[in-house]
């Protein structure tokens, strides 16, 4: 991990995110008279659950709205939940009042040009793998997987391990998981 990476990682509190290009792989599928379809990668799910496990407030600003974003979010944990969002610094400065917290303790992962003012102002600012080359050049990090194939896990990972928090998480991990009987034979 670069080292400037790496101090940036350091002092993340809150770890925000678009939805569409980043949870998901960018394609909206709409149904009549119906929400609409949204395929969420299994990894990047237990990626935000582990965050909230060692600490890491998460949040999703994003301009769709979606009931299906709204079920994902309870799922996985996710604390903050801002939709039909068009000007996303305001959402974006709310967060920051509620948490108490200062732009260099912000992760912002984005993929297209509306992520553009949210990564200029964060800490940390994540482009997915497939974002568009303006988001990449504004990045602190691009992805190697991309947007709805495990980047957002990725980007947990990177953060928990600058933090030192990697092998407590897993460890607490592996302690809650039930443990397999032998049997003799």
């Amino acid at each position: 991990m670069d080292e400037e990476v790496k101090r940036r990682a350091q002092a993340v509190r809150v770890l925000l995110m678009d939805c569409d290009g980043v949870l998901t792989d960018g394609r909206i599928i709409l149904l009549p008279d119906s929400d609409d379809i949204k395929l969420f990668d299994a990894h990047d799910g237990q990626g935000l659950k582990l965050a909230a496990r060692a600490g890491l407030r998460t949040g999703v600003i994003t301009i769709r709205h979606s009931r299906t974003l709204e079920r994902r979010a309870a799922e996985v944990a996710i604390h903050y939940l801002h939709q039909g969002v068009e000007r996303k610094l305001e959402a974006y400065e709310r967060i920051l009042r509620e948490e108490g917290a200062r732009d260099e303790e912000v992760a912002y992962i984005g993929d297209d040009l509306p992520d553009l003012p949210l990564m200029r102002r964060v800490g940390l600012a994540v482009a997915v793998a497939n974002a568009v080359e303006d988001v990449k050049r504004a990045a602190h990090y691009v992805t190697r997987c991309a947007g709805g194939r495990g980047a957002v896990r990725e980007t947990i990972e990177l953060i928990l391990k600058a933090q030192g928090k990697w092998e407590r998480v897993l460890a607490d991990y592996l302690e809650a998981s039930p443990r397999e009987e032998r049997s003799t034979p």
